[in-house]
């Protein structure tokens, strides 16, 4: 899993040589603006949220004994919460709305890995299967992310001294699900749905790696403009060397 880990995370130095060298950069642009517009739009809705959401947390404890220490954990808390909510509805919305694109560039990829050079056509019928493919996925990762980072949110409030565990763990959690969405780019062509969350399992390492490289671009300034295309890019090279 370690093994894997470092291929996910070093891969990304791989996918910016490989976009170098087909000239990919043109694909940054398309889920880079969906990026921005998504971005601005869900993190500013989730930060004004999460004074309500301590708020609101706070008023469920009865006494005076301890509330000031408690109003604090919470409100820690209640930011690392709602900044893992936002991230979590933003990264999969992107990967969803960007799929038939990041699917597109995947293909060309893997032709070019394997000595293939011909052309590949872009088709609608193709994209609009991606589209579908990407949305039922998400939804899928969606609940299952959300109950687990729920899950760990939760023990955190109940046992505070775990906070620096939980916090990691949360960003694990996410993290293997960002992979295996940039995983199933380059999965979609050779696997159906159970068949991808097959192979996501069989290589958590691989995807807990290559999510993480790409939440930490998206957590840059100017770096979740690229964190797609190149999590594709990597993702892909890893898939097909392993499929």
């Amino acid at each position: 899993m370690i093994t894997g880990f470092i291929r996910g995370f070093t891969a990304y130095f791989d996918a910016i040589r490989l976009t170098s060298r087909y000239n990919l950069w043109g694909y940054v642009l398309a889920p880079g603006l969906v990026s921005l517009l998504l971005g601005v739009g869900i993190f500013y809705s989730a930060w004004t949220a999460s004074d309500d959401i301590a708020q609101w947390l706070i008023d469920f404890y009865p006494f005076d004994w301890g509330k000031g220490a408690l109003e604090t954990i919470v409100q820690i808390f209640g930011g690392v919460f709602v900044l893992a909510m936002g991230l979590l509805l933003f990264k999969h919305l992107v990967l969803a709305l960007s799929s038939p694109f990041m699917s597109f560039l995947s293909e060309k990829i893997e032709k070019q890995l394997k000595g293939h050079h011909q052309q590949v056509p872009f088709s609608v019928s193709k994209a609009l299967r991606d589209l579908a493919r990407g949305l039922t996925l998400a939804l899928r990762n969606i609940v299952r992310e959300l109950f687990f980072t729920l899950l760990l949110f939760l023990l955190g409030i109940l046992i505070p001294v775990l906070s620096p565990v939980i916090a990691f763990a949360i960003f694990g959690v996410q993290a293997y699900y960002a992979g295996f969405g940039n995983l199933d780019f380059t999965l979609e062509r050779h696997r159906d749905v159970r068949g991808s969350i097959a192979f996501a399992r069989a290589n958590r390492g691989l995807c807990i790696g290559n999510g993480a490289a790409f939440l930490l671009l998206l957590f840059s300034i100017v770096g979740f403009l690229f964190a797609l295309p190149l999590g594709t890019i990597a993702a892909t090279k890893e898939a097909v060397r392993r499929l």
